[in-house]
């Protein structure tokens, strides 16, 4: 345990967001998401888990520590409803939620098409598999910076 430190994030997720720069992109996954498979193209070519949690309290303890990135309006995502992208379920009504915690304002994730959020996951630095099991708990988080002290 580390004081200050949100005691969700692991030795191995810690690491992975701190060696994170500006821009990169980090993926939370949900069970069913092939995160295995898409781990092995990314930057650290390996699965993180945070096996415990659901997609919303895994996504709160990452951004205890992860700035959204605040330049672009592709800041975070969430995997759309294949034929009906407009639905936002539960799942995502409850991350969505964290990140407007977390950011202080109401900041809407964009919606990805399902096969393009496949080809941006491969792209990406990491994938953390949480132990989410309702569908569709799958999103993009782009980090983004720390200001220096005023």
């Amino acid at each position: 345990m580390l004081k200050g430190i949100d005691n969700r994030l692991n030795a191995d997720v810690l690491g992975c967001l701190r060696a994170m720069g500006h821009g990169d992109v980090l993926l939370i996954s949900d069970t069913n998401f092939p995160a295995d498979s898409v781990a092995r193209a990314t930057v650290t070519g390996k699965l993180l888990r945070m096996e415990n949690l659901t997609a919303a309290e895994a996504v709160q303890a990452v951004l205890s520590v992860l700035p959204l990135d605040t330049f672009v309006d592709d800041f975070a995502g969430r995997m759309e409803i294949v034929g009906d992208a407009a639905t936002i379920p539960p799942v995502q009504a409850e991350v969505q939620a964290e990140i407007d915690a977390a950011e202080g304002r109401h900041r809407p994730m964009i919606s990805i098409e399902r096969f393009a959020f496949y080809d941006m996951a491969r792209n990406a630095y990491a994938v953390i598999q949480t132990g989410e099991r309702r569908f569709y708990g799958c999103f993009m988080l782009r980090k983004g910076v720390i200001p220096p002290e005023a």
